[in-house]
């Protein structure tokens, strides 16, 4: 049986790991609607088009979603392949590739 010294300690473990899953859904939230504002206002391509030009180069790879950052308008697309975790940057814009890397 645990004793009372290790309940503390072990509530509060627990506490913050359920603390930090909102914040995370909130932000991933956020990305959602600024790439949605920002594609509603012609200001960058939308994801489905983003998707439908980078997934086809990525086969072989397992598309595991994406993230946008809107002051830069980029979009980046995560990956795995062979237990490796690649990141493809592409131009919200234009749609064109700015970095692939791991």
């Amino acid at each position: 049986m645990m004793s009372g010294n290790y309940l503390l300690p072990l509530m509060a473990v627990c506490g913050l790991a359920v603390a930090a899953v909102p914040a995370d859904a909130a932000q991933r939230r956020d990305e959602q609607n600024d790439a949605r504002a920002q594609m509603m206002a012609g200001k960058v391509k939308s994801l489905r088009s983003i998707e439908n030009r980078i997934l086809p180069k990525m086969a072989g790879s397992q598309y595991l979603g994406p993230e946008f950052d809107p002051s830069a308008q980029v979009y980046r697309l995560k990956f795995i392949r062979d237990g490796r975790v690649i990141f493809v940057d592409v131009d919200g814009r234009t749609g064109a590739i700015l970095r692939r890397g791991r």
